[in-house]
């Protein structure tokens, strides 16, 4: 008799550790427009752990860096578990109280940035992300660094640092060095920033009060400030022509210099053609190594002051690449952007500006969608404002920016 018990106990227990483990049930969220998988990851604080990276592609059958489709559901590396009530350590059947403070704190975390409705106690809903599991150390190799840029790369200000929770970035100058971090409204976007001219070449030139108006030095100091703000914003921004020693600058006359490289360091190349092949090739290839990184969202920006006979006055417009609905659109925004507040900041609220297609090289060679802009006609008294005064700089940059957020 007590054979037959004990084969009977040892035949149900066999039949409970043989029963099939119920599948795993996760997040599942869409993907919204320009979103690749790094932003989407980065979005449900994700990054920083390869495995999640990993498994993200694994339960979406996705293969490595694939793009993600706008409005297309995927499978987040999220387990979804039901709370008893009780304990997260009880619902999990885990004994570790330090993972389950953090898996704790992690859905206190979505719930503050509002991507959980409810408090899993009260929903009874428990989110625990994959790498609190299996993979709680952090690694720091699946993610550039922000904004995004060439971690060997020593002379700019968006090379590595030692602290980045301090985000300094010494393009900027020594004033304007320290970065905060204001809002992630523009994460996950990448933007290439070039000021016109620069190096060797000064572009237009007129002459203010006696002094000599460069424009590569207010379309540079304009381009930086919009970088420093798109930065703010949490995108990712490369200066393609940069000074190692201006930064943002206080003033109206701007001394004009030649001392300006390009991006990785290198001189500007002398001759017109050379010089804007050489930008364009950073680009693209730069677009190429953070497509293939998961980043979707990616919009050249190239700012420039023209030159015209020095009665014609002219409001900022804007040259988008022919044939590209995304740089057609990407222009009209900005220019939007610009007309409403010249409606609230001008006395007779009229603006003259435009967008049109031009066959530009920036245009024509670069592979982002790219919108090319003049701020106005250096050569004319009353436009020469617009990018002289300081203060005019700074709105013009708060402007575009805007301009940029609603895109």
């Amino acid at each position: 008799m007590m054979g037959k018990i004990f084969l009977l106990a040892f035949s149900l227990g066999f039949l409970w550790f043989s029963k099939p483990e119920a599948p795993v049930s996760y997040l599942e969220i869409s993907a919204k427009e320009g979103e690749g998988v790094y932003a989407l990851l980065r979005r449900f604080h994700l990054m920083g752990h390869s495995c999640n990276l990993e498994k993200f592609y694994e339960i979406n059958k996705l293969k490595k860096n694939a793009p993600l489709v706008k409005g297309k559901s995927y499978l987040l590396p999220i387990a979804k578990h039901v709370f008893d009530g009780k304990s997260i350590r009880s619902s999990l059947r885990i004994k570790d109280y330090d993972q389950a403070l953090s898996i704790q704190r992690y859905n206190e975390a979505m719930l503050s940035a509002g991507l959980r409705a409810q408090p899993f106690q009260k929903d009874k809903d428990l989110w625990v992300p994959h790498h609190l599991l299996f993979c709680p150390e952090p690694d720091k190799k699946t993610e550039p660094l922000v904004p995004a840029g060439d971690p060997d790369l020593k002379l700019d200000g968006f090379s590595k640092v030692s602290n980045p929770g301090k985000r300094q970035f010494p393009i900027f100058g020594e004033k304007y060095a320290f970065t905060p971090l204001r809002s992630k409204a523009l994460e996950g976007r990448i933007y290439y920033l070039i000021s016109g001219h620069g190096g060797p070449d000064p572009g237009a030139m007129a002459k203010r009060a006696g002094t000599n108006l460069c424009e590569d030095e207010y379309a540079y100091d304009v381009t930086l400030r919009l970088c420093r703000k798109l930065i703010e914003q949490g995108a990712s921004a490369y200066m393609i022509v940069r000074d190692p020693n201006d930064g943002i600058r206080s003033g109206n006359l701007l001394t004009c210099d030649e001392d300006e490289v390009v991006w990785g360091g290198s001189e500007v190349k002398g001759g017109h053609k050379p010089r804007l092949t050489q930008r364009t090739d950073i680009i693209n290839e730069l677009y190429e190594k953070n497509r293939k990184l998961g980043f979707s969202s990616q919009q050249v920006i190239e700012i420039h002051v023209d030159s015209r006979s020095h009665s014609q006055q002219v409001d900022l417009f804007f040259y988008y690449q022919e044939g590209s609905e995304k740089s057609q659109t990407l222009a009209e925004d900005l220019h939007q952007a610009i007309r409403s507040k010249y409606r609230v900041h001008r006395t007779n609220g009229n603006y003259q500006g435009t967008v049109s297609t031009r066959n530009l090289h920036t245009l024509r060679e670069s592979k982002p969608p790219t919108v090319y802009i003049e701020l106005g006609n250096i050569r004319n008294g009353f436009d020469q404002q617009r990018v002289v005064l300081e203060s005019n700089r700074e709105a013009l940059a708060n402007w575009l920016l805007e301009g940029l957020k609603k895109h």
